[in-house]
């Protein structure tokens, strides 16, 4: 019998736009599933993943990225304080992945972006195969697909309010970032699955 498919949200924060040059500071990860029982047809799964880092050897913060960040200074104090040495946390994420009752599919917005620094640190501490694959689902292209419109013009804005009901708040912490496009994802899944 087929595992069943783990959505896993996960959303990280860097001080810049690559890893190796730059370091990711912290990562974020809900994990949710398809729940017909539920009146919402998800649920988020009863254990969730959070880790700051320390930066990288060698690596240096991208001046942009660092002006930007002087602009969120909670977000900054989240991503930085209680911070771990990279393999650490990414050996006890995989860890984490491995516990998860299923298959991993990485959710992100735009998993892109969050898909590659979660692969690059896990394959650089903890080895190849990371437990997800390459399994990488784009809230952006879900949004593109289910609006109609241009790709650029699938933005947060231009979505309807019902597919951000349950969501946090938006707040750059990693973890709240994740659950938040987690429910995103969720809810336009759902609202495509019950449309066939």
């Amino acid at each position: 019998m087929a595992r069943p498919e783990i959505y896993v949200s996960v959303d990280i924060e860097a001080d810049g736009p690559i890893p190796a040059m730059n370091s990711m500071k912290s990562l974020g990860a809900a994990p949710f599933v398809l729940d017909p029982q539920n009146p919402r047809g998800w649920r988020m799964l009863d254990t969730t993943f959070k880790v700051n880092l320390f930066d990288l050897p060698g690596a240096t913060p991208d001046p942009n990225t660092m002006e930007w960040w002087k602009g969120q200074p909670e977000a900054w104090a989240a991503a930085t304080s209680d911070q771990q040495p990279p393999e650490d946390a990414m050996k006890a994420f995989k860890k984490w992945l491995l516990k998860l009752p299923g298959k991993p599919v990485v959710m992100g917005y735009p998993v892109t972006y969050d898909f590659m620094w979660m692969y690059w640190y896990l394959i650089r501490f903890t080895g190849f195969p990371a437990p997800c694959g390459f399994q990488g689902m784009d809230l952006k292209t879900m949004a593109r697909d289910r609006l109609g419109r241009d790709f650029r013009a699938a933005t947060k804005r231009n979505m309807p309010r019902s597919w951000f009901k349950g969501a946090p708040p938006h707040t750059h912490d990693a973890l709240d970032d994740a659950i938040g496009q987690g429910v995103l994802g969720m809810n336009m899944l759902v609202q495509r699955l019950s449309a066939r």
